[in-house]
């Protein structure tokens, strides 16, 4: 057989998909194939597009009060009706899932950061090992809705002082809920440090000099991608719950500047007369969250190396 001949029987196409497979190639089509993972972006997505594009087709004030509508019904002007103070509830709806959603996803971002630079530092690092785990034990221990609830009560008064009432509690639960939710991702990835700092890539960069700053960098953190975006989608459905639960005990955000868990919690006492005004909010909280969870059992089984290509 000539150089560069095929083995015989082994077909050009096998060989061509072969080159042309990649690590991220195989992870994609191992998500495409998890339709939970696909309905939870397409419910994920729209929901995303929803409240980000919405107002500008529905360009209706959530904080207005048109008391000649007030307990309207469902109409074009107002496709969700409005409440008892003449509020369109499409609008607050919006508007709520904007903020809703930008809390989840900065609180996951801080959260994250902090427990990827934990995570790394003690499993690399054996001499902060022990500190650090004990330090994030610590933290386990803590309830963290009441501590929340504390802190908001303490400084909430300081923070609008000093940043508005909107952007003073945003920063304020932002923090605690970034702050005391980066345990899980601590632990995860300090598990996966500490069994790639013994593999032999590791090893050998190691003994050719090379500075532990660089291994971290070109080393470990390629390989720990995996948990840290599984740990990122179940960030954002956790600090969405936690922040619905803190608005909805009149302890997040002002009256007036609506959020989903302050509409669930504003509308309870009308359950009976209008549901849908605290049902349509909570429903777009499960769905969130649901949508969110589906994403993330997608990614984890896609970059599962023992899972994926079967």
């Amino acid at each position: 057989m000539t150089e560069g001949a095929l083995p015989a029987g082994q077909p050009v196409t096998g060989i061509v998909e072969a080159q042309s497979r990649s690590l991220w190639g195989d992870v994609w089509v191992q998500f495409r194939g998890h339709k939970g993972a696909m309905v939870g972006c397409f419910i994920f997505f729209a929901i995303v597009f929803l409240v980000l594009f919405g107002p500008m087709i529905h360009t209706v004030d959530p904080t207005y009060l048109d008391y000649r509508a007030k307990n309207s019904g469902w109409s074009l002007t107002h496709p969700l009706g409005t409440d008892n103070y003449g509020r369109d509830i499409f609008a607050q709806v919006l508007q709520g899932g904007r903020t809703s959603l930008a809390v989840g996803i900065t609180a996951m971002l801080l959260a994250l950061i902090v427990g990827t630079i934990v995570g790394v530092f003690a499993g690399f690092f054996r001499w902060l090992d022990g500190p650090l785990m004990r330090l994030t034990d610590l933290f386990l221990a803590l309830p963290l809705l009441p501590l929340l609830l504390v802190v908001v009560m303490l400084f909430r008064d300081t923070l609008r002082a000093a940043f508005g009432p909107e952007t003073g509690i945003f920063i304020l639960i932002v923090g605690v809920i970034g702050v005391t939710s980066w345990m899980q991702t601590a632990r995860i990835v300090r598990g996966d440090v500490l069994a790639l700092k013994e593999r032999e890539f590791v090893l050998a960069a190691r003994s050719i000099g090379t500075p532990s700053r660089r291994i971290i960098t070109r080393h470990i953190l390629p390989n720990i991608l995996s948990p840290i975006m599984v740990s990122a989608t179940l960030g954002i459905a956790n600090a969405i719950i936690t922040e619905s639960a803190v608005s909805f005990l009149g302890l997040g955000f002002p009256p007036d500047f609506p959020t989903w868990g302050r509409l669930v919690s504003d509308n309870q006492n009308f359950i009976g007369l209008n549901p849908q005004w605290a049902i349509i909010p909570a429903v777009a909280i499960s769905l969130t969250v649901l949508s969110v969870n589906f994403i993330g059992d997608g990614l984890r089984d896609a970059l599962d190396p023992r899972i994926r290509g079967r």
